[in-house]
């Protein structure tokens, strides 16, 4: 069985936040509204790892285990609130994700190390 996730880059998220933090959500009589933030489009977690190999130039280590007592085969956020509310759509491609964040972990890093 092939498992799938919802992945959001972090700029999305703090974009969404942001925009949630200047809606004052309409025809209610409190200040806030809770949201599930995310990308609403589930990836294998196959996918994911292609890409992060391609990102990082290296081969993963896998290890295929059967699935554990409470995994479920797909999750994802359902974002039409959001849509609906702030205008909120998610807008960084997964590659284009994992790739920022792999530059930046590589360049956090390196300078964690020439500081030591």
């Amino acid at each position: 069985m092939q498992m799938k996730r919802d992945f959001t880059y972090i700029d999305d998220v703090v974009e969404c936040v942001v925009k949630t933090l200047i809606h004052i959500p309409s025809g209610s009589s409190v200040p806030y509204k809770v949201y599930n933030i995310g990308n609403h489009s589930p990836v294998s977690l196959l996918d994911f790892i292609r890409v992060i190999e391609r990102a990082t130039g290296k081969t993963a280590n896998k290890q295929m285990l059967p699935m554990l007592p409470g995994d479920v085969p797909m999750t994802y956020a359902d974002v039409d609130n959001l849509m609906k509310d702030v205008d909120f759509r998610p807008s960084t491609p997964l590659d284009i994700g994992i790739s920022k964040f792999v530059d930046w972990y590589q360049e956090y890093n390196l300078k964690e190390v020439c500081s030591a």
